[in-house]
């Protein structure tokens, strides 16, 4: 197992620029040698949605659902077995030993999520083996209520792979409450966010995306890893279709004058994201007709 202590020059870079050190520095002993508590192993246990950022066979980064009936994810100390795959046809179907993953629990209905970053140890048709290096829980703020249904998987479900965003990705996206990013870092390994607020939120221009980047932990795991390296994937999910949608690409970090159009909770940065490949995939046995927004969404702002 990697041991990992402090904040690395991307996320110190990035708290620095927000003003925000003297609160992150209270946080670093979440980022301490990884132990999966009973209380996480509880969690996760009982979770059957979470997203998984790792490269594919060719290098490129891709954030994947990985969906299961509770008991699917199964931890231990310091290891994490993960009793499924993403699903045929998603870019990581197939997870290399070696491998970095960054991955995340969510519990819409009581809005709890829980971080597991680590490393593949074993891949097998039914699943694969995670060293854990790290593990932590956010807040709930931004995390839409749901109840989710989880259906058998399709034999056959369809996936399309685009270079670049058909006028459905755009739909989908401006709609969505919703999305997982995911970010990698040189020496750090490989990580998963969640990030939530009103529908319209991520705002389309053009061929890119950009959102406000919401007030949080002061942490920045996320924006401490594009800092330091662009590479950068989305997930966003139609809880009413079974439609995902996968973006991989690079992201920037963008500071501007709080207040400015289309910053909502007035923090000063937003990320621009532009996507080099898309992948659309529809029939995934997923499901979740009702929805409460958070109370901690803020206002769009245009």
């Amino acid at each position: 197992m990697k041991t990992i202590t402090g904040f690395h020059s991307g996320e110190l870079s990035v708290q620095r620029q927000a003003g925000l050190e003297a609160e992150a520095a209270r946080l670093v002993g979440m980022l301490a040698p990884a132990h999966l508590s009973h209380g996480a192993e509880g969690f996760l246990a009982q979770r059957e949605f979470a997203a998984v950022t790792a490269r594919d066979a060719d290098g490129t980064l891709w954030t994947s659902p990985l969906l299961g009936p509770a008991g699917f994810l199964e931890g231990f100390d310091t290891t994490l077995v993960v009793h499924t795959r993403p699903g045929a046809g998603d870019p990581l179907r197939e997870l290399p030993a070696g491998e970095p993953v960054g991955l995340i629990a969510v519990e819409f209905a009581t809005r709890r999520r829980l971080r597991v970053n680590g490393s593949v140890v074993a891949s097998a048709e039914g699943g694969f083996l995670l060293d854990v290096e790290q593990a932590y829980g956010n807040c709930p703020a931004y995390i839409q209520q749901r109840h989710l249904e989880i259906g058998p998987a399709p034999a056959t479900p369809d996936a399309e792979r685009t270079g670049s965003l058909t006028d459905a990705h755009r739909d989908l996206i401006r709609r969505a409450d919703t999305f997982f990013l995911g970010t990698i870092h040189p020496t750090r390994g490989a990580d998963s966010s969640h990030k939530g607020g009103e529908p319209g939120f991520v705002r389309v221009d053009g061929d890119d995306l950009w959102w406000p980047d919401y007030a949080g932990n002061n942490m920045f795991n996320s924006l401490g890893n594009i800092t330091t390296d662009p590479e950068a994937s989305l997930l966003f999910l139609d809880f009413t279709t079974g439609t995902t949608l996968q973006l991989t690409g690079t992201a920037v970090l963008e500071w501007v004058t709080p207040g400015t159009a289309g910053e909502d909770d007035a923090t000063g940065r937003r990320v621009r994201f532009h996507p080099a490949q898309v992948v659309w995939r529809s029939g995934v046995p997923l499901h979740a007709s009702e929805v409460v927004p958070s109370p901690h969404n803020p206002r769009i702002t245009g």
